[in-house]
């Protein structure tokens, strides 16, 4: 097993928010030196014609010397979205009871009334 490996597997704190088809995992890992650095792995499942699945992720490593940057930097992008656009997913696909057009088609054409459900990410605990 690689150190690289061995690195990735050692979790000190782990959070998972599951978002959909995404699935967002928060972990604290320990550097080398012993200090502690968080990763944020966004995971997505992908389902072929056949049934069968893959899962896509991204990651990203971020260090405690970038911690207050990256904090401010996403407070700020988040309030300039809901100032912008407010609370109010726009896009029908995300909302939880949205089907396929040929779906909805086929029912008889009943509105769903919009979800409000959503998670709010808090990222002072950073």
């Amino acid at each position: 097993m690689s150190e690289r490996h061995h690195e990735d597997q050692e979790e000190i704190y782990s959070k998972v928010l599951r978002a959909g088809r995404r699935t967002y995992f928060f972990d604290v890992r320990s550097t080398k030196a012993g200090d502690y650095y968080l990763t944020i792995t966004e995971s997505k499942k992908f389902t072929h014609d056949d049934g069968s699945f893959h899962y896509k992720k991204h990651k990203i490593y971020l260090y405690k010397e970038d911690f207050e940057s990256f904090r401010e930097h996403v407070s700020e992008m988040m309030d300039y979205i809901i100032d912008e656009k407010g609370t109010e997913v726009i896009s029908e696909r995300h909302q939880k009871h949205f089907k396929k057009e040929e779906e909805s088609e086929a029912a008889h054409s009943e509105e769903v009334a919009p979800t409000d459900n959503f998670t709010d990410v808090d990222f002072d605990d950073i």
